[in-house]
């Protein structure tokens, strides 16, 4: 691709992430980052490429459509990657509307306005457009809660449980639309629950590392049993540009990394590494583990089935758990140590 990529939400945690990963493989890459810099997308997620020569920082919002459409009509970008959105569950239940207008609105403003720079009209790309593409990130919970056996796949029906998953279903569909309708080349992967450096720290593993560090309780909803399947954040980045470069238009992939953990584990497990690395004067950090009120509509068990990029695009996480979170501790230790 030899136009500049629009990437959305690139301060956030796997936006800057993915700007990393992709200035490192494409320096020759014209990349923007469109960013309102809210409380989950920050300056210092930044730092190391933000006065790179073929990097360019605005900030603002998605849903300013007057924005966007100066930013197409400046750059004539070839192509969207749109992480933007508010995708904290517990801020959901508090505070919905945010959800809904960063991700159904957003998201809409955003397709509208590289469907009318890059199309002619349905089914007809405009001259020298023909390849630009919009990929979409969306989530596992788009498809609800899973019982104790079986995966997601791309045809399990959505049946979001929360303000959060039910706004990303929505602007998933957003998405199909503009294919179906128009014809715009769009592709959507929706992955599992991320971790690694640069979280926000009201995250769960961000959470569990801090609080152990400093010696608070570390909470832990219900009875800790609640299962998700954990993705290296820069095995995340490198399948998203697999699916932006090599997906088939109108398609979905699910991203997981097979790596199945019960909430429980994840504490006890970075509880022996931080004992291992920083031992405490006496005692296991183990007894901070504080179980607390489950929170409203808690899905019980979320786990992708990665088949399809994996045989259809080659994809395949390096890092499993255990590898994982040994660098995303390490990462984190330095932090708090600062």
């Amino acid at each position: 691709m030899n136009k500049p990529l629009l990437v959305t939400g690139g301060a956030g945690f796997i936006g800057a992430n993915f700007i990393r990963v992709l200035l490192e493989t494409r320096p020759d890459l014209k990349i923007v980052n469109l960013d309102l810099l809210t409380y989950a997308g920050r300056e210092e997620n930044m730092t190391g490429f933000e006065d790179g020569p073929n990097y360019t920082f605005v900030k603002g919002d998605i849903c300013d459509r007057s924005l966007v459409e100066s930013l197409f009509k400046t750059h004539d970008f070839g192509g969207v990657i749109h992480f933007a959105a508010e995708s904290h569950v517990d801020n959901s239940i508090s505070g919905p509307e945010a959800f809904i207008n960063t991700n159904v609105h957003g998201t809409f403003t955003l397709l509208d306005v590289a469907r009318k720079h890059w199309m002619e009209g349905p089914f007809a790309q405009k001259a020298g457009c023909e390849s630009c593409r919009f990929l979409h990130i969306s989530t596992d919970e788009v498809y609800g809660s899973l019982g104790e056996t079986g995966l997601f796949t791309e045809s399990t029906p959505y049946a979001p449980n929360s303000p959060y998953s039910a706004s990303k279903a929505a602007s998933d569909m957003i998405v199909r639309s503009y294919f179906h309708t128009y014809g715009m080349n769009v592709v959507t992967t929706n992955c599992s629950n991320n971790y690694g450096p640069l979280q926000h720290d009201e995250k769960l593993i961000p959470t569990i590392i801090r609080n152990a560090l400093h010696g608070k309780p570390i909470p832990i909803y219900g009875d800790g049993l609640n299962v998700r399947d954990w993705l290296y954040v820069t095995d995340h980045c490198k399948g998203i540009w697999l699916a932006f470069g090599k997906g088939r238009p109108g398609e979905t992939y699910n991203i997981g990394g097979r790596n199945e953990r019960q909430n429980l584990y994840i504490a006890e497990t970075i509880c022996e590494i931080i004992d291992r690395k920083k031992p405490k004067a006496e005692g296991s950090r183990k007894d901070q583990i504080t179980f607390v009120t489950d929170r409203p509509g808690h899905d019980r068990r979320y786990a992708i089935d990665a088949s399809k990029i994996e045989h259809e695009l080659g994809w395949k996480a390096e890092e499993n758990f255990e590898s994982g979170i040994e660098k995303t501790i390490d990462h984190y230790i330095n932090l708090y140590s600062q």
